[in-house]
């Protein structure tokens, strides 16, 4: 692995005004010396924009205090723009890219297959591109733990085979991975694919299950746990995600040369997952006692009258659940976060957010 200091280095982080990415320029403002970090994100309207928005302010205000001389600059922009992509590529030339953009939801896609392909094909396609004109020393970009599709063997581990998708958004996640090997063999670009483990935290994507509940409970509709409760997720906190991201950026793998004399490619993916997948049912559990407690729901609230068991959704699968052992070995990272203390800190900024 070849270790890469972040200081001084221009960074570009797409979807900066996303959940995760707009966490990591958080951690890289606090974090960085002398860098320059340049976020694109097209702004569209999947979710409330005004919560993108919130994001975006958050980091304007801690860009004017930073102390360290870093630079944020934000581009609002689509990388399914192919001019718009190269002529970034072209005045900054980046050194370290970390594609977090992408048309999110596994229940969407069934409905709006075009949005995935753009953004999620196209758009990771021309970041490639760019990568290949304007050599950079690493490209990190998200895929998802929903390439694991129905894999019976769990935990799911990159060793797995991963040709079985049961949604076009995990098809096009995976499509990812293979562009990316290829690009890493032919040009010699070194790329690294995260496999996030279901992401929740405060500010998160209110398509979320933790999200849509609490504004369902609030407005006191019914909310729907698939699968009659048997579904299993590895909930990754935020904070885990990104301390991964951070970690992976500054390690890429090696340029080497097989015996053919051609490159091997420097390729790897990764699980970032808790390796400790929850019950449904425990996790809206928990979530109910920490809305509680933060005093977004009044202490009589009736949960048992607001809820409903319904059958398994398509796209879905019944459990996800992250072998990270490779990312233990490689970076001495393993997420930490209980999901008692994500959904605390979840449910105290709703209440503060939502007043």
């Amino acid at each position: 692995m070849e270790k890469i200091t972040l200081d001084h280095k221009v960074i570009f982080v797409t979807g900066a005004a996303g959940f995760i990415g707009s966490n990591l320029v958080k951690r890289l403002m606090h974090d960085l010396q002398g860098a320059t970090i340049v976020g694109i994100d097209n702004m569209n309207a999947y979710y409330d924009v005004s919560l993108k928005e919130y994001r975006l302010k958050e980091l304007e205000q801690l860009a004017a205090l930073s102390t360290t001389g870093n630079k944020w600059v934000f581009v609002k922009g689509d990388i399914a723009d192919k001019p718009c992509i190269d002529s970034l590529f072209e005045q900054y030339q980046f050194s370290v890219v970390v594609n977090l953009a992408a048309q999110a939801g596994v229940r969407y896609s069934i409905e709006n297959p075009d949005a995935y392909i753009m953004s999620n094909m196209i758009g990771f396609y021309h970041i490639l591109e760019a990568c290949r004109h304007h050599p950079v020393e690493h490209l990190v970009y998200a895929s998802s733990s929903s390439v694991y599709g129905g894999n019976k063997k769990v935990p799911f581990s990159t060793d797995d085979r991963v040709d079985n998708p049961v949604s076009l958004y995990a098809a096009t996640k995976k499509s990812n991975e293979l562009f990316a090997h290829c690009y890493s063999k032919l040009y010699n670009i070194p790329t690294t694919g995260l496999r996030f483990f279901t992401v929740y935290g405060p500010a998160g994507r209110p398509d979320m299950a933790y999200f849509g509940f609490t504004n369902k409970l609030l407005k006191g509709q019914t909310i729907q746990i698939y699968n009659y409760g048997n579904c299993r997720r590895d909930f990754t906190y935020v904070d885990d995600i990104v301390e991964g991201i951070v970690r992976v950026m500054a390690g890429a793998p090696e340029r080497k040369a097989g015996d053919d004399g051609l490159p091997i490619p420097p390729y790897a993916v990764y699980n970032i997952g808790g390796g400790q997948p929850e019950n449904l049912l425990d996790f809206v559990q928990i979530l109910q006692e920490e809305l509680l407690r933060a005093g977004v729901l009044p202490q009589d609230y009736d949960f048992e009258a607001h809820k409903q068991l319904v059958p398994m959704q398509p796209g879905d699968v019944p459990t996800t659940y992250a072998d990270a052992t490779a990312l233990e070995r490689d970076f001495g990272f393993t997420p930490k976060i209980t999901l008692r203390e994500g959904l605390r800190k979840f449910a105290q900024w709703y209440k503060q957010y939502y007043g």
